[in-house]
């Protein structure tokens, strides 16, 4: 009772996290992308080699309505885009691409469009299993080709082909530039989704590793021959569960500029967070992407443009930093200039505010720089006239109250969800006199400008952000008593990943009046993960404060920028946010769970060994995996691992032992290596425990649910099975399970490997389900076994024979239920379940490969390749001898002692190097399943079949000195053998 307390509270814990993590961020905000006319896939026809090759996968051209018809001869006249899934994602994926890709080109005039292709690759699960994603790199070369091929006709065909990736597409994109055969001018730009480029999100096998050490070593340490390609990629932000955004970073040589990496927040006109599907079609960020590969097309060939530098600047200004104005637009163009003096408005005041009247009419503002550059710092300026145009000149000579010539320094533009934004640095203005401001309107349009000279350094305060374990009972605030138009809070010590806030900002003014909205920015210095809100005036508005990312050095902390309202009052409370932190371990620890839930279970395990050695019978499997929480034993030997590697001899006599690298905790900052580990984020050292015991509660729990689920299968099989009391039920026997061994061999070898261990995980629990039957059956005859009187006598109606397939105690003539059969059998049951939780763990870590190899059965009936076999063949060796296991042969096994004390160090080994590689669990369950196995296995088979036949050796003599002749015919007919394989349990031959 006191586990099921201690773990429920920790299980509130864990629901708390998981709340937090899928339902805790903003609700979709994404607008759906339609389909104006029935979407059609054309197949194109590949190579007999290649379909023959990859007999699973295909090619596409997107279309519709009337382009569907024009293109079904494939004679292309496009800009070729070819689109790639991701794990488990549908070639169908890229209509919203396609689709919107037609509807901008029906806008344009000359004849400038996309040809959208797509990839099916079969939906394979390859961010689970690794073995295919080489063949989807060699199969996207092929596609490549083929694509570049069907413009052979042309003038002036493509020379290259424009990736957008999605998920594991992005990473099978640039793992292109690995081939040998590739030639790299075939792929110019390539955009990736939530792709996970930093480091798998579960290292479930070798083969996932090292396609992406792989790809690393070809990115990184060769980046200077993949000068020219241009990457984007995009990351969902924290709607994204999935993919942390976090990992979506690119791994490259520092200072490289064609390499771009941001979260879908941060984009211009885009402003939302996206999960691992709604980033494929989101109508904000598909637009951007859209707009951006228009403009990428040069128009004399109507192809993409070759230019490294063309291609900066309009991701630059698509994704990056919006300037609100044409991107071809001149950046000197003249200033026309109004034909009266009346347009001219010089501003001596510190701030303006102008708002349009309906009248059109032409406005210019002149602010004299010479008189403001010691006392300030810089110019801001806003306005919520969204036209394409410049706005903000600078005056190298003026007339009068006109300017005569300027210069056009709109290019620095932001733009923000309610209006555009300008910050000018008066130490660049050295060459200008007066800055003006364009507040025309024509059109009649209406709008509002406000400006404002500056002393950037009086409007940023700092406030310290509270430790991450004050439970929010502590809070940390600053006041800002808002004199200008921007306002800048340093958040101090706020640059961990760990980290979680709940920040409120409290607007409040004393004059009620319209004013521009205001716009909070979460700013990190260090990654492009800007997440704003826009706001009321006044009001209350709540902001989440997490991090995608770690600082990497020692760069500023966290920024919390406020576009406010002049003469208004806003007060800002971080708290820490408790939920929110566990969420955010979630995020990033909770792929390691199962080594923690692998831990426990293992414990618990060990602890039924030391059980049965001791007193000869298991304890339950819930109190089991109850004590399996044992962080002092198992945390603290890692903790000094990690110190003593901190030596250089002990790591160098470390490196001399062949040893891998200690699995850290998971990496946080943008540009750090993962594949080969190394503790470098500063995670706290609470951390670990914490980890251990979410897992020790996941086992705990799941275990639970494992045992509710065979007990219920047991009700619902008992009617259609042949009841048996006997504590060997659903045993095999030696010569069976050499043949059982022998068959799931087999069947590993030339199919997969792991539907061999599945297999035996299904005949492991048909033991359990039996002996729960005979556990079920023998106490309902216990309590309907009538008891004994002093006299020997039966209290109710005469002399009965038990049941069938029931011992009988022969005291006095009667007949009584052995009470020691049911505790054997109940003993051999509480071993099994926990053995069935330790072979579940097994049988998930396999799932993703046992999923591929039976989706694509009909292609091939084995699995190429196989990252379970023949690694696995010894925990297949040691399920299949451990149906036959029971507690009475384990205590009396001379190696059980042995056995009980491998659990604790191999525990120890899988905190150590299992983290970021869970592949190797299944390696360390072999090693404690194994010599368990033996032990058991070697008893049962050769010591109690010798002690069986050196007790009946002497009545057996004794019967042939009374009758050679029968003792020697019925020795020759049975033969010895039979006495070694079947020893009887009784004295009585």
């Amino acid at each position: 009772m006191r586990f099921s307390v201690f773990y429920g509270a920790a299980l509130v814990l864990l629901v708390a996290g998981l709340r937090e993590l899928l339902t805790g961020s903003e609700e979709n905000r994404c607008s759906m992308t339609y389909m104006y006319e029935y979407p059609e896939y054309r197949r194109v026809t590949l190579p007999r080699r290649v379909s023959r090759l990859y007999p699973a996968y295909g090619l596409y051209l997107y279309g519709e309505g009337l382009y569907a018809q024009e293109t079904r001869a494939l004679k292309l006249s496009g800009a070729p885009v070819l689109f790639l899934p991701g794990n488990a994602g549908s070639y169908k994926q890229a209509r919203s691409l396609g689709s919107v890709a037609l509807r901008k080109a029906e806008s344009l005039d000359g004849g400038v469009h996309l040809n959208v292709f797509t990839v099916d690759f079969n939906e394979e699960l390859v961010a689970l299993y690794g073995g295919s994603l080489r063949k989807q790199t060699l199969f996207l070369h092929e596609c490549i080709k083929a694509v570049l091929r069907l413009y052979k006709g042309q003038e002036r065909p493509p020379r290259s082909v424009v990736l957008v990736g999605h998920s594991m597409g992005g990473v099978v994109a640039r793992a292109l530039f690995t081939l040998p055969r590739f030639s790299p001018p075939l792929v110019s730009l390539i955009l990736t989704q939530a792709s996970p480029h930093l480091a798998p999100v579960l290292a479930l096998d070798t083969h996932l590793l090292g396609f992406y050490s792989a790809v690393r070593e070809r990115w990184v340490r060769h980046a200077d021959s993949l000068a020219n390609v241009t990457v984007l990629s995009v990351g969902g932000g924290y709607r994204d569960y999935q993919v942390r955004s976090g990992l979506t970073t690119l791994p490259c040589s520092p200072g490289d500029p064609n390499k771009l990496s941001l979260v879908a927040t941060a984009v211009p006109r885009t402003w939302v967070s996206t999960d691992h599907l709604s980033i494929v079609w989101c109508k904000e960020l598909v637009l951007a992407t859209v707009r951006a590969f228009f403009d990428l097309i040069d128009p004399e060939t109507n192809q993409f443009t070759d230019c490294v530098v063309r291609r900066m600047e309009v991701l630059h200004h698509h994704f990056i930093r919006h300037p609100v104005r044409m991107l071809d637009e001149t950046p000197e163009a003249p200033l026309p200039l109004p034909d009266s003096p009346e347009a001219w408005n010089e501003v001596n005041a510190l701030r303006l505010a102008y708002s349009a009247p309906k009248e059109g009419q032409a406005k210019y503002f002149l602010f004299a720089l010479s008189s403001r550059r010691k006392a300030y710092s810089h110019f801001y300026c806003r306005s919520n006239n969204m036209e394409m145009s410049s706005w903000v000149y600078g005056c190298v000579q003026k007339t009068g109250s006109m300017c005569v010539r300027a210069v056009d320094l709109s290019r620095g533009t932001e733009l923000l969800p309610p209006y555009k934004v300008l910050v000018l640095s008066l130490s660049d203005l050295s060459s200008v006199s007066h800055l003006v401001v364009a507040a025309s309107n024509l059109n009649g349009k209406q709008f509002t400008v406000e400006c404002e000279w500056q002393r950037q350094e009086a409007q940023t305060v700092s406030v310290s952000v509270p430790h991450v374990l004050s439970f929010g009972l502590t809070s940390s605030d600053v006041t800002v008593n808002s004199s200008g138009l921007l306002h800048t809070v340093e958040l101090e010590h706020f640059h961990q990943v760990y980290q979680s806030f709940r920040i409120t900002v409290t607007s409040h003014c004393k004059v009620q009046k319209d004013r521009m909205a205001n716009v909070y920015r979460m700013k990190v210095p260090w990654f492009r993960e800007d997440f704003l809100t826009t706001a009321s005036v006044p009001s209350v508005t709540e902001i989440s404060g997490m991090l995608h990312t770690s600082r990497p050095g020692n760069t500023s902390s966290a920024l919390l920028q406020l576009h406010t309202a002049p003469n208004c009052q806003y007060k800002v409370l971080v708290r820490t946010s408790f939920p929110r932190v566990m969420g955010q371990v979630l995020r990033f620890c909770g792929p390691q769970l199962p080594v923690y839930m692998a831990v426990t279970l293992l414990l618990a395990c060990g602890g039924q060994l030391w059980s049965i050695a001791r007193t000869g019978k298991p304890l339950e499997a819930s109190q089991a995996v109850g004590w399996g929480l044992q962080p002092h034993k198992v945390g603290l030997p890692v903790y000094l691992l990690h110190l003593l590697l901190g030596c250089s001899q002990f790591q160098e006599a470390w490196s001399a032992l062949g040893l891998p690298a200690m699995d850290a905790l998971p990496p946080t900052a943008p540009d750090h290596s993962t594949l080969e580990g190394g503790p470098v984020d500063e995670w706290p050292h609470l951390l670990g425990p914490l980890l251990y015991l979410l897992g020790a509660t996941l086992a705990f729990w799941g275990s639970a649910l494992l045992r509710l689920s065979l007990a219920l299968l047991s009700l619902a099989a008992a009617p259609l099975t042949r009841p048996s009391v006997a504590p060997d039920c659903g045993t095999l026997g030696r010569r069976r399970q050499a043949l059982l061994l022998l068959v799931l061999s087999i069947v590993g070898g030339t199919s997969c490997g792991a539907v061999a261990i599945f297999s035996a995980f299904l005949i492991h629990l048909y033991r359990v389900v039996r002996l729960q039957m005979a556990e079920r059956s023998l106490s309902h005859m216990l309590n309907l076994a009538p008891e004994k009187n002093n006299g020997g006598e039966e209290n109710g109606a005469g002399t009965g024979a038990a049941p069938p397939g029931v011992y009988r105690q022969r005291n006095g003539g009667g007949a009584l239920l052995s009470e020691g059969l049911l505790h054997q059998v109940k003993s051999d049951l509480q071993l099994h379940l926990s053995l069935s939780a330790l072979f579940t763990l097994a049988i998930m870590l396999s799932a993703p490969s046992l999923l591929h190899w039976a989706r694509n059965l009909r292609y091939s009936p084995r699995l190429d390749p196989d990252s379970l076999w023949p690694h696995t063949l010894p925990l297949l060796a040691a399920m299949v001898l451990l149906i036959d296991c029971s507690c009475h042969a384990l205590s009396h096994s001379k190696l059980l002692r042995v056995v009980c004390h491998l659990p604790l160090p191999l525990c120890v080994a899988m905190v150590t190097f299992s983290p970021l590689h869970l592949y190797r669990l299944t390696y360390f369950l072999s090693a404690a399943l194994v010599p368990l196995a033996d032990s058991s296995w070697w008893q049962m088979n050769f010591i109690r079949p010798i002690h069986s036949w050196l007790r009946l050796f002497p009545l057996t003599l004794l019967r042939c000195s009374v009758d050679v002749p029968q003792c020697w015919e019925g020795a020759c007919h049975h033969g010895w053998l039979f006495l070694w394989i079947h020893p009887s349990p009784s004295a009585d031959v």
